[in-house]
């Protein structure tokens, strides 16, 4: 008997391995995705910036299928009004809005753009607000990394973003709350060699985002953090990497993202990890066994990992 419950549990714990082999998300989001389908319970108004292309481009697509009323946001006009008349769902694509956003903006500038988001749908307001919009420089060590480097990654990543959360939050806080689902990234969890600055915003921005829940969750305010690893998008960059696609590393597609971060937010998650392996295990690693996890990524080869990276792009 004993070695009939010792073989058993011998074959459910292969069975879990095999499974968090073969994962693309963590614990929490893939128990969710197994059991519960997307289902949208009323028509919300989803406001994404960053809405152009890939992982973006495909929660609009997702969204809207799904019934959610549509706001969508980017610097390139064209190409919003390009995926708007693709959409399809109860609102799509008659009553999408298109409503260009330039990050960072002054606060003037911002402030307006807000005024007419939260008018858009007389009644309704903002009922999500995606924060998707990103900017990633070259790669570099951390101390090479230019000033332009270091200013554009952060006005776009984090004061821009920051700017927009503290003017759409008051509207928000009136109809009950509101929900920031904030598009970050591995490079926010575990260290990041040739992407320190994109990293330091991405960190930056999950402070922010994680204090600003913790401040107003008693006011309805729900905040949901999502960790994407290596995505493969339209273009061919991912959300944690510029590198090409003949990259050896896996990729999750920027739909299987997309349908990720939906059912995390849904379910009001706090933070969601998005990723293929080894990048999913370094993050567990790096969450429950720090200075394991940090050791392992010091001994990899963080510096060779820099100039591979650097090769590519010279």
């Amino acid at each position: 008997m004993l070695t009939l419950f010792f073989s058993l549990g011998l074959l459910l714990l292969l069975g879990l391995l095999l499974k968090f082999a073969f994962a693309d998300g963590n614990n929490s989001l893939r128990v969710l995705n197994s059991i519960f389908v997307i289902d949208l319970v009323f028509a919300p108004v989803v406001w994404i910036t960053g809405a152009n292309r890939g992982i973006g481009e495909a929660l609009a697509k997702q969204f809207a299928s799904l019934g959610a009323k549509l706001i969508f946001s980017a610097r390139n006009e064209a190409e919003l009004f390009r995926i708007k008349s693709e959409l399809k769902g109860k609102y799509a694509p008659e009553h999408v809005k298109v409503l260009r956003l330039n990050l960072p903006s002054s606060e003037e500038r911002l402030q307006n753009v807000v005024e007419r988001a939260v008018s858009l749908f007389p009644g309704d307001g903002v009922d999500y607000l995606i924060h998707n919009a990103a900017y990633e420089g070259p790669k570099s060590n951390a101390v090479d990394a230019s000033e332009e480097n270091l200013e554009a990654t952060f006005g776009v990543n984090v004061f821009g973003t920051i700017s927009l959360t503290k003017l759409v939050t008051p509207h928000m806080l009136k109809r009950g709350g509101g929900h920031f689902v904030v598009i970050s990234s591995a490079a926010g969890k575990v260290p990041s060699p040739g992407q320190a600055i994109y990293a330091a915003s991405k960190h930056a921005l999950q402070g922010y985002f994680h204090t600003l829940r913790s401040e107003f969750f008693q006011k309805g305010s729900k905040v949901t953090v999502v960790c994407p690893g290596p995505i493969e998008t339209s273009n061919g960059t991912g959300t944690s990497t510029s590198e090409d696609k003949n990259s050896p590393e896996k990729r999750v597609s920027s739909e299987r993202c997309a349908e990720l971060t939906i059912i995390a937010a849904s379910h009001n998650l706090k933070e969601a990890w998005i990723s293929h392996q080894p990048e999913l295990l370094v993050m567990y690693l790096v969450q429950y066994m720090p200075s394991l996890g940090l050791w392992l990524m010091d001994k990899v080869g963080g510096g060779k990992r820099v100039e591979v990276a650097e090769k590519k792009v010279s």
